[in-house]
């Protein structure tokens, strides 16, 4: 791995493992476990600016659609200088229509190095003490196909499927969206379930970040958007 990655990489093992082991005391072969919980609520409330800030933008979208419509309807013969004019509404506004994601997308290097984290043997010059980490007996480094029977994954699947269910429903129930009829809707509503899948793929404590962000995604939307 080159310095420039294993940098992020090396600091990241140091500080999940001074977390395992404090806490280990209390929380026995869980305390790596844990500590990625531990890590991902740190890594959401430093990212909670974001949170509101997409929320505070949602909402301001939802109050310019009466007139982003009226814009449309009026430029229907002419899309490019409607898509100037809802530009320029939303500048004057200062809202944007991927706002929404900022969220997402400033997780991706954290998710990145918790990866790395896991499926690398030697981290900072020694053996990856992380690994012999488990969770309801399925090892934190290993992947969905060699442990799939094991209750860690059965959980990890279940309980992810029950956050996609409840993000999936808020998502229908913002305004404009397209008709769930729809190949668009249709497409809108599985995008949660796309947790499963990326899980299948990823190890265990991957998963375990994804669980936990998500969920704080659905709490946090359910909080500054109500």
């Amino acid at each position: 791995m080159p310095d420039f990655f294993a940098a992020p990489v090396n600091g990241a093992y140091h500080l999940v493992s001074w977390i395992a082991s404090s806490i280990q005391p209390l929380t026995g072969p869980y305390a790596a476990a844990l500590a990625i919980v531990l890590c991902t609520i740190a890594v959401r409330l430093l990212l909670l600016p974001l949170g509101v800030a997409a929320a505070r933008g949602a909402k301001a979208r939802v109050e310019l659609m009466p007139k982003i419509s009226e814009i449309t309807k009026k430029h229907r013969d002419n899309p490019e200088k409607a898509q100037r004019e809802i530009a320029s509404l939303q500048a004057e506004t200062g809202t944007t229509m991927f706002a929404g994601c900022l969220p997402m997308l400033a997780q991706l290097p954290f998710f990145w190095v918790l990866y790395s984290l896991f499926s690398t043997a030697i981290v900072a010059g020694e053996p990856n003490g992380l690994l012999s980490g488990v969770l309801f007996g399925a090892p934190l480094g290993v992947h969905w196909p060699l442990v799939a029977a094991t209750p860690a994954y059965v959980g990890l699947a279940v309980l992810l499927a029950v956050v996609a269910f409840f993000s999936a429903r808020w998502q229908a129930r913002q305004p404009n969206q397209p008709a769930t009829n729809t190949a668009m809707g249709r497409v809108i509503r599985l995008l949660p379930y796309g947790t499963l899948a990326t899980a299948a793929f990823i190890p265990l404590a991957a998963g375990l970040y994804l669980l936990t962000t998500t969920t704080w995604t659905v709490i946090e939307r359910a909080i500054l958007t109500r």
